[in-house]
């Protein structure tokens, strides 16, 4: 386990390379010129070219791409050309908002998904199985932007219970307000990450939903399951213990895969409801052509799209006692 593990991580370094190559020639292939957007068109060809040497955008692309590895070698993911701060502060910062909105929009997806896949294997071909499986294909086929803003006009706009945007307190840094006994910050935590988590979370649980399906149906036909059945154990026993544990590896893929499209939906959703996440903050500096912010956060995502799947590797094995990796 643990030569497969360090090998695992080994690979996290061309993975990280081969990315940050690959954005790097997509942004020095966009047109338009930073030093140009940041000065404005009645900027001087002089003031530009001046402001083109102070941050290197005069060097040729593989000059520019060769201290960027250099610097990312020390941990430097360079310095934001709009911002004048330090990337990696600038990522850092927004960070935690994104993580807590995939969190939660994967517990949201999960939870939905795997009850209504539950009930539609147990229940199978019955209303509740047309319901709940009519349900998931609408989910998956919602896109984001719209399934945001009807929430945010039903809920917000029309019945005005939740917030139409922003982060509030956070849900994790009011924890400890909570237990000092007071629950308003977490409370209005939770009104702000409820529409952005849901909507980012519907698509998630559509997906789960379809695939708990299938795998229960598969397992529960399997002849230790008939076995169980025959020995007079309850059917919720069999279901839970039994069929749900060995239908869960396919789940579990499924959601670690799903975890980066789900940031890659944050770009959406962050953007519809104001959230001052990673997605916002990459929106923001493509179209400021901050070549080093944009590439920070790429590589960021990157990493942990990578370790969220070494993760799910890792849980099969706790899963299925089956699984090992030599």
């Amino acid at each position: 386990m643990l030569r497969y593990l360090l090998n695992r991580l080994a690979l996290i370094i061309p993975v990280i390379l081969g990315v940050s190559l690959i954005i790097f020639l997509i942004m020095a292939a966009i047109p338009g010129d930073p030093a140009r957007i940041m000065l404005g068109e009645a900027a001087s060809a002089d003031a530009v070219a001046a402001l083109r040497s102070e941050l290197g955008l005069d060097q040729p692309l593989l000059i520019r791409y060769g201290q960027f590895l250099i610097q990312l070698a020390h941990g430097d993911l360079g310095t934001s050309i709009t911002q004048r701060a330090p990337v990696l502060d600038l990522v850092l910062s927004r960070l935690p908002a994104t993580l807590e909105l995939t969190v939660f929009a994967m517990l949201i997806g999960t939870c939905l998904g795997v009850i209504a896949g539950i009930i539609s294997a147990t229940k199978q071909y019955s209303l509740l199985d047309y319901t709940a499986m009519g349900v998931s294909i609408i989910g998956v086929s919602m896109p984001v932007f719209w399934l945001g803003m009807m929430l945010i006009l039903l809920f917000s706009v029309e019945l005005g219970w939740l917030p139409v945007s922003g982060r509030g307190p956070g849900v994790i840094a009011s924890i400890p307000a909570l237990l000092s006994g007071d629950p308003a910050p977490i409370i209005l935590g939770l009104k702000h990450i409820l529409l952005p988590s849901l909507t980012l979370g519907t698509g998630l649980a559509a997906l789960i939903a379809r695939m708990t399906r299938s795998s229960m149906l598969e397992v529960i036909r399997q002849d230790f399951i008939k076995t169980a059945r025959a020995k007079g154990l309850p059917s919720r026993l069999v279901i839970f213990k039994h069929a749900l544990r060995n239908a869960l590896i396919p789940v579990i893929t499924a959601l670690g895969l799903q975890f980066g499209a789900l940031l890659g939906g944050a770009v959406l959703t962050e953007s519809i409801f104001a959230w001052p996440g990673l997605g916002r903050l990459a929106v923001d500096s493509i179209y400021a052509r901050d070549f080093p912010l944009v590439q920070g956060v790429v590589l960021v995502i990157t990493l942990g799209v990578v370790l969220v799947n070494l993760m799910v590797d890792l849980i099969y094995t706790f899963i299925d006692p089956r699984i090992r990796y030599n």
